[in-house]
């Protein structure tokens, strides 16, 4: 059985559906260099909750389109991946055997963190997916936590992926085009997490909003980045960060995506 790395994926805006870019063409040529899994677990960004976190157990997910003020087309597009029941079961498994309590979601659909970039990857949406959700408040150290609890899913057949992005500040968005100059704070931060994912620095990265350049620049808040701590824990004990694709929207959304094997 292959052995998938855990990934994360910066995905964005939702726009990456449909415009061409760097971070789309790099998403749809992955999917077929990873190979195709049994089951997908995605940790979006955009599905928090409180208290611990939460999978679910939709057996036909919906297409959550959970944003506004885009074209009509991009509302217009579904992704009917089948639900993961087993992978969702083992995963919660996983985790209470480390102590972590787990709730359920009889119904939680995709989001666009989870659906938009599995459209690239992997279009026919064929392979159940199933989504696990970030806590909110809760630290970077106790995301990578619940990365090492599901570390094992790798070895059967699950593909780990967390789907965030490596800078996240939309206020600097405003009036900056597709292909507008990156900004010195956005490549610094980003320039610094490579270096820290290539040292397998653990504890400086999981105290990056202290020991990063401009971190809370690039994230005024922590949800958008902590699923690569998730990644980085599902990697396993001793594993090495590659970074796959580097690139920059809009001057300042940091499109990196990484392996952890």
């Amino acid at each position: 059985m292959t052995r998938f790395p855990s990934i994360f994926l910066s995905h964005g805006s939702p726009m990456l559906a449909l415009q061409d870019s760097p971070a789309r063409r790099f998403l749809q040529g992955l999917g077929a260099s990873l190979g195709k899994p049994s089951a997908i677990v995605v940790v979006s960004a955009h599905w928090e909750t409180r208290g611990g976190p939460a999978v679910s157990l939709a057996q036909r997910p919906e297409t959550i389109h959970d944003f506004g003020g885009f074209p009509r087309a991009l509302f217009e597009m579904q992704y009917p991946a089948p639900g993961a029941p087993a992978a969702t079961e083992r995963t919660a498994a996983l985790l209470e055997a480390q102590g972590i309590p787990v709730g359920r979601s009889t119904d939680r659909g995709l989001d666009h963190g989870a659906w938009v970039p599995l459209s690239l990857m992997y279009p026919d949406a064929d392979i159940p997916v199933t989504q696990l959700s970030i806590v909110r408040g809760a630290s970077p150290a106790e995301h990578e936590r619940l990365g090492r609890a599901l570390a094992a899913l790798r070895s059967e057949g699950v593909l780990v992926i967390g789907s965030g992005s490596l800078t996240h500040n939309l206020y600097e968005i405003r009036g900056q085009g597709p292909d507008a100059p990156v900004q010195d704070w956005v490549s610094l931060f980003g320039d610094w997490v490579k270096a820290r994912l290539e040292d397998s620095d653990r504890d400086a990265l999981l105290d990056y909003r202290r020991a990063a350049p401009f971190a809370a620049q690039n994230h005024p808040t922590d949800e958008h980045l902590l699923p690569l701590f998730v990644a980085m824990g599902a990697g396993g004990e001793g594993a090495r960060a590659t970074r796959l694709h580097a690139s920059v929207e809009h001057g300042v959304l940091a499109m990196d995506a990484y392996a952890f094997q």
